[in-house]
């Protein structure tokens, strides 16, 4: 069984890591945690005034920051971990890395690191829960 999870750096997507590891625990065969970091695209414009490098180097320091906590928790996981991190819209990301990667199930926590939060889940797990046919588990 392959589990994705939306990492971000939030406390909620560390609980979402835990829990997706705690599922991999019980299963007769070895699960695969695939976690997914996405970090926003800049505003158009921005490349061009602060240059390529300094926005890789931006968006490499972002990446780190959400998937540390993650790594840190999942450190004695007894399943295969691999991390993708992506620069893009979030929710189509987070639903394209599902895809390529064929998983079985899609963990997320209920809001993240946004500056704008759902009433009652966030935006990006609202709209990934909306467009996909996988199955998630949304975590509080």
């Amino acid at each position: 069984m392959k589990i994705l999870v939306a990492v971000d750096g939030s406390d909620i997507s560390v609980r979402a890591a835990k829990h997706a590891n705690a599922l991999a625990k019980r299963l007769a065969k070895p699960a695969r945690i695939v976690l997914v970091a996405v970090d926003a695209a800049p505003f158009p414009g921005v490349v061009s005034k602060i240059g390529r490098e300094a926005m890789e180097r931006i968006h490499a320091e972002n990446h780190e920051r959400m998937l540390a906590p993650v790594r840190r928790a999942l450190a004695r996981s007894k399943a295969e971990v691999r991390e993708f991190a992506v620069v893009g819209e979030p929710a189509d990301a987070i639903l394209a890395a599902a895809r390529d990667n064929k998983v079985d199930l899609l963990v997320m926590g209920s809001h993240g690191r946004g500056s704008v939060k759902g009433i009652l889940l966030g935006s990006v797990s609202s709209k990934v829960i909306a467009q996909t046919d996988i199955p998630v588990t949304i975590v509080r």
